[in-house]
């Protein structure tokens, strides 16, 4: 909804509005909110401002404007009509009055949460429909009463009314099924886009593409997950030549704009990785296949050809163009880790030359990295990968940390990316912003509370972070820092303009490698293709929808991630309702009202609320689980023992 706002808001063609708004854009133009003119453009009359809600607890609220500049708009309690804290909506501004601009809401055109899951609780007065995130009974427009206990189902917030039966709370496999509905995700595709998908078949003929660089003689290789099945990414490293190929799946040939299948992943936005699943952006028949750069078969590829100084790395030449690849060798991450620790003497015949490009090209991704290091920040990165059983009940947790091969495929990807982002002034960037002089300086004070200080000014946030990662590697807790580091920052996302990368310390930047798993990724193969072609029409077309398109996959990337995590939530509290007698370590990460902690010993990662509200930071605590709320996915404990950072670290 914010990106068909930003178009009304700044003026768009009506051809450009995506089908699924042109209901509203109707209303809206028989409302006379919205003006249509001759020449097909419609925008927002002047009288009216569109935006969202921050509704504070006074009653007042203040709307966040989309599409506008300006001081975000006060609106008194009187003049909300009905809206609420997050909703979309549409006001018309006040004049005369002295004080800060106000407004009053004409229009509520969409609520903050459009779909809600409830599930059927028993109560004091019996079987109630309640909200299964805040537990609070639900209004229905539908009839429950035929629904038995812990039946969850999904509503349509806008009419009150029961969309689909989801399936029972005390049954595991539902835990997907809840965390995709609350964002109203689908993993099945239309048949009109599986039919397109089909028709490529399952084979590249090399014979029908005379215009495209034959590279298939070129040893490529792909160095992915071991439970990968999309491979995005291939590379090889001209040792003699010092030169990079980066070829990259070339999903832009096979999934043109508009199609069915484009319509799905513009809609999706990014594939969704579940511990046991994923649920692609793509149909599996291209994500999994015909796209997929599989080994020892023909693939149409994208690639970036990045020559380098072999004495300052520095990229001499680039070059993107169409091609046909054939990798060599699939390798996972473990593989290439335990050739470059151990050397490959013993390797088979078939790995040995692609083995012999991947050793020079790590000394040179090693340089690369400690040269970008320089300005850009190395943030631990853990992620907790969770094992499940048959019936998807939680068994393991592991910790994946980047390693050495991680490190490899990860800078030769940040050269393609770079080299991509050179090519336009407005596109879609990668963007990623500074810090706020008050976030750093409230970071700083609550790291100096329990005794992890700093010299260094807060102006100089890239020496601030090398000292403070070095005082909490002394006391043990890096990655715990490292992730208050994070959250000091902004969020990245996606931007028409560039405004750099902060994190990475690159001026400009871009995703170019993964079209596969990302709609930013494929509309930039179609951005970049339409530059190197001259095709000024397509390019014109791009570029003038590029705007809301970057700020809806923002959103979409944000909605994925939760979806992820909400899963991951739901698991964690089942296991912690069938192992209530076991001591769980964990260490607090948050001292709000209700500390925080996340386990790190046995089940990693996983979040506990506690019932001392006396811990600090980085306490390290053994408690037992004392309430599992399994509709929230949250856990409460009682702590046993609780060890300060300082006394911990002292003991050792």
């Amino acid at each position: 909804m914010r990106a068909f706002l930003t178009r009304i808001a700044r003026g768009a063609l009506k051809r450009d509005i995506e089908k699924e708004n042109l209901p509203l854009l109707e209303e809206l133009i028989r409302e006379q909110i919205v003006k249509e003119s001759d020449d097909g453009r419609v925008v927002l009359d002047s009288k009216y401002r569109a935006g969202t809600l921050d509704l504070l607890p006074s009653g007042t609220a203040f709307l966040e404007l989309i599409g506008a500049r300006g001081k975000d708009l006060l609106i008194p309690p009187e003049h909300l009509h009905g809206a609420k804290n997050g909703d979309y909506v549409i006001v018309r501004r006040l004049f005369g009055k002295a004080g800060r601009p106000s407004a009053k809401v004409i229009k509520i055109v969409q609520p903050a949460f459009i779909y809600g899951i409830g599930y059927i609780k028993r109560t004091e007065s019996g079987l109630e429909p309640m909200h299964i995130k805040t537990d609070l009974p639900m209004e229905l427009a539908s009839d429950t009463s035929g629904l038995v206990e812990h039946t969850v189902f999904q509503v349509d917030n806008r009419t009150s009314k029961i969309l689909q039966i989801l399936g029972n709370l005390d049954d595991p496999t539902i835990d997907e099924k809840i965390s995709l509905a609350i964002f109203n995700k689908q993993e099945r595709f239309s048949d009109e886009a599986e039919r397109e998908a089909k028709a490529w078949g399952d084979e590249v003929d090399a014979a029908l593409y005379p215009d495209r660089a034959d590279l298939r003689h070129l040893p490529f290789c792909t160095i992915d997950p071991v439970d990968a099945k999309d491979f995005d990414d291939a590379i090889y490293w001209d040792v003699k030549n010092h030169t990079l190929y980066v070829a990259i799946a070339d999903v832009s040939h096979y999934v043109t704009p508009d199609c069915a299948i484009d319509k799905e992943a513009k809609r999706r936005g990014f594939s969704i990785y579940f511990p046991h699943k994923s649920i692609p952006m793509l149909p599996r028949t291209l994500s999994e296949n015909i796209c997929s750069l599989k080994p020892r078969v023909d693939r149409l590829a994208y690639v970036c050809r990045l020559e380098l100084d072999p004495e300052s790395l520095e990229v001499k030449s680039h070059r993107f163009f169409e091609a046909i690849i054939n990798s060599k060798r699939r390798y996972n991450y473990d593989e290439i880790d335990d050739y470059l620790q151990n050397g490959f003497a013993g390797a088979p015949e078939e790995d040995r030359e692609t083995l012999a490009f991947i050793f020079p090209l790590k000394s040179v991704t090693d340089r690369l990295r400690e040269k970008r290091l320089k300005k850009g920040y190395d943030f631990r990165s853990t992620e907790v990968r969770m094992t499940l059983d048959d019936n998807q009940n939680l068994v393991t947790t592991r910790l994946e940390e980047s390693t050495p091969s991680h490190a490899l495929i990860e800078d030769c990807m940040l050269l393609a990316n770079k080299a991509a982002a050179e090519h336009f002034d407005i596109g879609i960037f990668r963007v990623h912003e500074p810090p706020t002089p008050e976030r750093i300086e409230k970071l700083v004070d609550e790291l100096g509370k329990i005794g992890i200080y700093a010299e260094t000014p807060a102006e100089d946030f890239h020496a601030l972070v090398l000292e403070l990662q070095k005082e909490a590697r002394t006391k043990g807790v890096e990655p715990y820092v490292d992730q208050l580091l994070i959250q000091t920052q902004k969020q990245a996302a996606y931007s028409h303009e560039n405004v750099g990368h902060f994190g990475l310390g690159f001026e400009r930047y871009t995703h170019f490698t993964s079209p596969i798993r990302r709609y930013s990724d494929l509309t930039l193969h179609r951005l970049l293709k339409a530059i190197f072609s001259h095709d000024e029409k397509r390019r014109e077309y791009i570029l003038r929808n590029i705007e809301p398109l970057c700020i809806k996959i923002s959103e979409l990337e944000r909605e994925a991630t939760r979806v992820e995590w909400d899963f991951m939530a739901r698991k964690y509290a089942r296991w912690a309702d069938a192992h209530r007698d076991e001591t769980l370590h964990a260490v607090v990460v948050e001292t709000a009202q209700i500390p925080a902690a996340t386990t790190d010993r046995k089940i990693l990662g996983m979040r506990i609320f506690c019932d001392k509200s006396d811990l600090l930071l980085f306490d390290r605590i053994e408690a037992k689980v004392n309430i599992v709320h399994l509709a929230q996915a949250k856990i409460f404990v009682l702590v046993e023992k609780a060890t300060h950072l300082l006394e911990d670290h002292g003991s050792e």
